[in-house]
C-alpha cells in the first residue's frame, strides 16, 4: 500500500473515531437531559401552575392569611379512574362555595371492587390550568399512595385553600383527580401472572 493510501486510511479512521465519540457524548447528554426533565417540569409546573398542578402549604401558613369574607368562589370536584384500576371513586360533594383564604375540608370516597389488595395513586389537576397556583392543599390523599384491601371502601380527606390573590374575574375552579394503579402493584401482578379484572 502506498504512503498516500496509508495517510488517507489513517485520516478516515481518525474521522470515524471522532464521529463515534461525538455521537456517544450526544447520546449521554440526551439521556441526562431526559432524566432531569421530569423533576424540572414538576418544579416549573408548581411555580407557574402550568399543567394544572396544585401547590402544598402548611395549616400554619394558611392561619396567617386573612380570609376574604366578601367573596365566594365555587370549587367543583371531578373524579376519574384509569381503565386498568378496578376502583370506584367519587367526591362526597360535587362542589363547595369557599371564601378565599379560608381552609376547607372535603372528602372523596374510593372502593376496591376486586378480591385482592390494590395500591392506587391519585393525580390532581385544576381548571383553568393557569389558575392552579391559586389552589393549595394542606392535606390530600394524593400526597401518598392509597392501599385498599379486597372490597374495602375508604373516605379520603382533602384540605385546601383558595389564595385570596385569585383574579377577581375567576368565579369557579375545578379540582379533578384521576386514580391510577401504582406501579408497584402492577409489577407484582405481572410477576404473579394476575391482573386487575382477571
Amino acid at each position: 500500500m502506498t504512503a498516500p493510501d496509508n495517510n488517507r486510511q489513517t485520516a478516515v479512521e481518525r474521522s470515524n473515531r471522532k464521529l463515534g465519540l461525538t455521537l456517544a457524548l450526544v447520546t449521554v447528554a440526551m439521556f441526562g437531559f431526559g432524566y432531569a426533565l421530569v423533576p424540572l417540569y414538576d418544579v416549573f409546573c408548581e411555580i407557574t401552575g402550568l399543567g394544572g398542578k396544585t401547590g402544598r402549604v402548611t395549616s400554619e401558613a394558611v392561619a396567617e392569611v386573612e380570609a376574604d369574607q366578601d367573596r365566594l368562589v365555587t370549587v367543583e370536584f371531578i373524579t376519574n379512574v384509569n381503565a386498568a384500576l378496578p376502583w370506584q371513586f367519587r367526591p362526597k360533594v360535587k362542589q363547595v362555595k369557599v371564601h378565599p383564604g379560608k381552609e376547607t375540608l372535603v372528602y372523596f370516597e374510593a372502593a376496591n371492587d376486586e378480591a385482592f389488595e390494590i395500591t392506587g395513586h391519585a393525580v390532581p389537576s385544576v381548571a383553568p390550568n393557569v389558575m392552579a397556583r391559586y389552589l393549595n392543599k394542606t392535606e390530600c390523599f394524593c400526597f401518598t399512595q392509597q392501599v385498599l384491601g379486597p372490597g374495602e371502601r375508604k373516605d379520603m380527606p382533602v384540605r385546601f385553600v383558595v389564595d385570596p390573590d385569585l383574579p377577581a374575574h375567576v368565579k369557579t375552579l375545578t379540582l379533578a383527580y384521576t386514580f391510577f394503579e401504582a406501579q408497584e402493584t402492577a409489577q407484582r401482578d405481572t410477576a404473579e401472572g394476575t391482573s386487575p379484572g382477571s
